[in-house]
């Protein structure tokens, strides 16, 4: 029940009190006296119920308010109206956080809230499992101080969350986690850990079964190859029909070969994930360097190979790298576009990145196939790519190469109309 009163209203009745009090006094003739009296009783009263409200704020154990009638009835229904929506509320939140920690408590992740300067504010069981941070002891512990990793300090301070942070686990050294953080809100940030091990070690099973079954199939096709190569050397000669069949033979065999080479190209960068053999490398000479090798790939098709190359261009990178993926993409624009195209390289500055274009007037791509052109053995036309030899593995060498360079690759095609492949690279800052 709504209950309000005025200031008018109180006035009011104060006034009433004393004009009928001082009334009755007037009739015993003791006007003062009468309404002193019932001055005092009003004010004993009120101060009464006042050392009530106080020992039941401050003592009592009950939340129903003392019983009384009057406006200090009406005050203690209204605190004690108030005191029961508060405690639906503080129910309802209560709810929503037991919700939540069973919502987290679930996730196969550990899970960390920290505050804006990197503080533990909550955390469930598997924080404890993966990374031995543990709720709510380490409450209000700074994340750094208890994950000791120069990597994930270099993580935390440089403020880029984009990219995942890898790492050992601080409490076993045979899982490998994956730290991402992210905005939790507007003063909050939440850390998600999780355990890949087995993911890591299928894919270093992957690597070395790539890199072993390529290595070993470098002996029997150089054995074939050379069979072949000696029978049709010979000065026998062959019948029409033997000289088809050796002829397909070696066509298969250098197709393989280029195959398994590539294969070990890819073995070899996806292995070479450390920076240590970074170098300051000539861009600008290196492009001219494939520019001339390539011509060779040349002969038989005639294309006009246009090279725009600005001078002293540098980088830091792996040179053999850096060859392998300029190499492809040029080699790529050499074998897929029309006898008589023309082919445009250009290597220039673009503010603070270096771009590196090789753009082709060839068939072009589909739009829904450019976004699966870096996966390793896909080709957008089966029949063509045997055609011109290719393996479907030319491009996944460039991403591997770019993903060990901070680089990123563009691709911009017009199907019927040529394609660009763009990649650009940090520019090195002078120290």
């Amino acid at each position: 029940m709504y209950f309000r009163i005025s200031a008018r209203k109180l006035i009011s009745r104060i006034a009433s009190v004393i004009i009928v009090s001082g009334f009755i006094g007037y009739l015993f003739g003791h006007t003062f006296l009468v309404v002193s009296a019932v001055s005092i009783g009003l004010l004993a009263w009120h101060y009464n119920h006042l050392f009530k409200l106080i020992n039941w704020l401050w003592q009592g154990k009950s939340i129903s308010p003392p019983q009384a009638n009057g406006i200090w009835g009406r005050i203690y229904d209204g605190l004690y109206r108030r005191i029961r929506k508060q405690r639906l509320k503080q129910k309802q939140l209560n709810e929503r956080i037991r919700k939540f920690r069973d919502g987290a408590e679930a996730l196969p992740d550990a899970a960390l809230v920290l505050s804006t300067e990197l503080t533990i504010l909550w955390g469930n069981k598997k924080a404890s499992q993966l990374l031995g941070v543990r709720w709510p002891s380490d409450v209000g512990q700074r994340i750094d101080n208890l994950i000791r990793f120069p990597e994930f300090a270099k993580y935390v301070n440089g403020g880029n969350y984009d990219s995942p942070c890898l790492i050992i686990s601080p409490i076993n050294n045979e899982l490998q986690l994956e730290l991402r953080m992210m905005a939790y809100g507007s003063d909050q940030i939440l850390l998600l850990a999780r355990d890949i091990s087995k993911i890591q070690r299928l894919e270093e099973m992957r690597r070395d079964f790539v890199a072993n079954v390529s290595h070993e199939l470098k002996t029997p096709l150089t054995v074939v190859r050379g069979y072949v190569e000696m029978v049709q050397s010979s000065g026998s000669s062959l019948e029409p029909h033997w000289q088809k069949a050796f002829s397909t033979i070696e066509t298969q065999v250098s197709r393989m070969d280029r195959l398994v080479e590539q294969l070990l190209v890819l073995s070899r960068i996806e292995n070479n994930v450390e920076d240590d053999s970074h170098q300051q490398v000539d861009l600008s000479r290196l492009i001219l360097t494939i520019v001339e090798d390539v011509q060779w790939l040349n002969q038989e098709k005639g294309h006009t190979i246009n090279d725009y190359i600005s001078p002293d261009i540098f980088i830091s990178g792996n040179e053999h790298e850096l060859k392998s993926a300029c190499m492809n993409l040029i080699s790529n624009a050499i074998a897929y576009t029309p006898a008589g195209g023309v082919i445009d390289v250009t290597l220039s500055n673009d503010g603070n990145k270096i771009r590196f274009s090789v753009k082709d007037n060839g068939p072009g791509i589909k739009p829904e196939h450019v976004n699966r052109l870096t996966e390793r053995f896909f080709r957008v036309d089966m029949s063509r790519s045997r055609n011109t030899g290719g393996s479907g593995l030319g491009l996944a060498i460039v991403k591997h190469v770019l993903n060990h360079h901070n680089a990123e690759l563009s691709i911009e095609s017009e199907w019927q109309k040529g394609s660009e492949f763009i990649i650009y690279f940090t520019a090195m800052v002078d120290e």
